[in-house]
This record gives C-alpha cells, structure tokens and sequence, in this order.
C-alpha cells in the first residue's frame, strides 16, 4: 500500500520533529550558565570573553567548578541522543539528528535569548556515542592541536572539520548522516568565527591552566 502525505506528516511530526524539540531543549541546559548563576551568583555571559562555554568558565572562575560543567553539558548530549534513539531507532542518523537538535539548543537556546556556547564540549560527547573511531581522529586533533599550540580554538575548529571526513570514510553511503554531520561541524566552525579572525590576526588568547 502507498504511503500518502498525511502518513509521511504524522511520521515527521512524531519521529523526527517531537524528538528534536525535546533535543533542543536539553540543548538549552547550559552548564556555564547554570553554574555561574547559582553558585557565583553572576552571568559567565559578562565575563571575559563573554562566551558561555567551559573555556570562558575555567578562565574565569577556575577548574574547582569545571568539572560539574562538563558534566551537564555532557549528560544533555547523552539525554538528547537518547530520546531521538527511542523515537527514531538507534541508527547513526538518529544519534546525529538528536546532537544536531541538541547542538542548536546549546548555541542558540531558547531559554537564555539565543545566546550560548560554541558546542564544542557537548558535540564532543556526540561523537563518543556515534563511532570510536570518529571520536578519535576528532579528540585526538582537538588535543593534539590544544597541547601543542594552547589555542583552544583551534583545536575546536580542526577537531569539526575532521567530522564530515570520518562519518563519509566510516559510513559510505549513509547520505543523511553525512549532511548532519556536515551542518553539525558547520555549526561548530561559525560559532568560532571570531576566533578564527583573531587566529589570522595573531590576537587570539593561548589557553593558561589557573591556580587554584
């Protein structure tokens, strides 16, 4: 029997879109900001370089409370994955459409005016669920590149160009995984654009480990 329109819309509706809402707003569960907030009663947002990532967080309040950020903003990316599995099936595709969704929420959410972090912790755990082996090439240039230069940045936007290379090496054929991956790793590099200008100019601040 031919599947009709309506079959296709119910489908979307039910397995593709309720599953990305629920992905972007866990996306909206930021660590910096959460903890910045409640325990230093201040907005990461207004501080240094007013970006509310783990880097920002660390060079502002130290590594003391680091930790229960990287946990937040990794347990978000593992829930997001997990519901687009329940719905969708636990495909590539699937996990890729729940971190993209989760991705968006965190650099855009919502719940704090559209202005977030630039991903790079929370995609990072996408990559641990997808495929050991793309999670490796990408950690290993993201510190690679970290450790040798102390740009953050740049291991950040390396480590995403890496992706969409691994995914179509390790997955030839799966189209779909492929283009959400691209975006995903697009996403990525646009919210460094800053940085990348001021890697060109030579202005771009080296990551400093703070003393407690």
């Amino acid at each position: 029997m031919p599947v009709s329109v309506t079959d296709w819309l119910l489908y979307f509706c039910v397995c593709m879109l309720s599953p990305g809402v629920i992905a972007y707003l866990c996306g909206n569960i930021n660590g910096a900001i959460l903890i910045s907030k409640y325990i230093f009663h201040e907005d990461v947002r207004t501080k240094g370089s007013g970006n509310a990532g783990l880097t920002n967080f660390y060079r502002n309040y130290g590594g003391k409370y680091a930790a229960l950020v990287i946990a937040l903003d990794a347990l978000k990316m593992v829930a997001a994955v997990v519901v687009a599995c329940l719905f969708m099936g636990w495909t590539i595709e699937a996990k890729l459409w729940g971190g993209l969704c989760c991705a968006l929420g965190h650099m855009f959410p919502a719940v704090y005016q559209f202005k977030g972090g630039k991903g790079i912790l929370s995609c990072g755990t996408l990559l641990l669920m997808l495929d050991w082996r793309v999670a490796l090439v990408a950690w290993g240039t993201f510190l690679l590149l970290a450790v040798l230069t102390r740009y953050v940045s740049l291991g950040s936007v390396m480590c995403a160009l890496t992706t969409p290379v691994t995914v179509a090496l390790c997955y030839p054929g799966h189209w779909v995984a492929l283009a959400l991956m691209t975006v995903t790793a697009a996403l990525v590099v646009w919210a460094h654009r800053g940085n990348i200008s001021r890697l060109c100019k030579g202005t771009e601040s080296k990551f400093t480990f703070k003393k407690e």
